[in-house]
């Protein structure tokens, strides 16, 4: 097995990454928040490619952050499950185990992005996840992952005014905590 992990990895998009039109950002077409991160993947698109489409709680590989929090303590997987690499617009990526509810598969392309969505009632987005791989150099990958809030998100129910402050800490953890794991994971195939 191949290894390049270091445990001081940054998850910073750079300024271009920052202010770049992603996938997804049309479906939140002005947001009260957008987030992104990035990492840079020893491994080409092909190799990270399997590690996204099988996220998700419950049946699904999880969500390669912290699982306790967000895999009923399962780990997420170590491994690429093949039974899982088949997804189709419409897929459900359930939040948590146990539940029927969770991130919408909104748009992809094999190998380049995913996009997610978490769906109000009446079926619009509330928020937008995305994933994209760009090939840098020979053998690498930079990940770029966006998150974006429509008007009336509010986290765990709070206010909007708490909602901001608090989910730009709690993302950026559990965020750096995935990217972290799918890049070791990737790696280390």
């Amino acid at each position: 097995m191949r290894s390049t992990w270091r445990p001081g990895r940054s998850v910073r998009a750079n300024q271009r990454e920052q202010g770049c039109p992603l996938p997804g950002d049309d479906l939140i077409s002005q947001p009260i928040e957008t987030l992104t991160h990035a990492i840079t993947i020893g491994r080409p698109p092909s190799a990270v490619w399997p590690w996204l489409v099988q996220m998700g709680a419950g049946s699904r590989a999880g969500w390669y952050s912290y699982d306790m929090l967000d895999n009923g303590h399962r780990p997420s997987a170590t491994r690429v499950v093949p039974e899982l690499q088949e997804i189709a617009s419409g897929s459900v990526f359930p939040a948590l185990p146990g539940i029927k509810e969770g991130f919408i598969l909104q748009a992809f392309i094999p190998r380049r992005f995913l996009v997610l969505g978490w769906p109000t009632p009446d079926g619009q987005v509330l928020v937008s996840w995305t994933f994209v791989l760009q090939q840098v150099g020979a053998g690498s990958t930079r990940l770029i992952v966006r998150v974006r809030a429509q008007q009336g998100y509010r986290f765990q129910g709070l206010p909007t005014w708490l909602s901001r402050p608090l989910v730009r800490v709690v993302h950026f953890v559990m965020q750096r905590k995935q990217l972290l794991g799918i890049a070791q994971r990737a790696e280390s195939c």
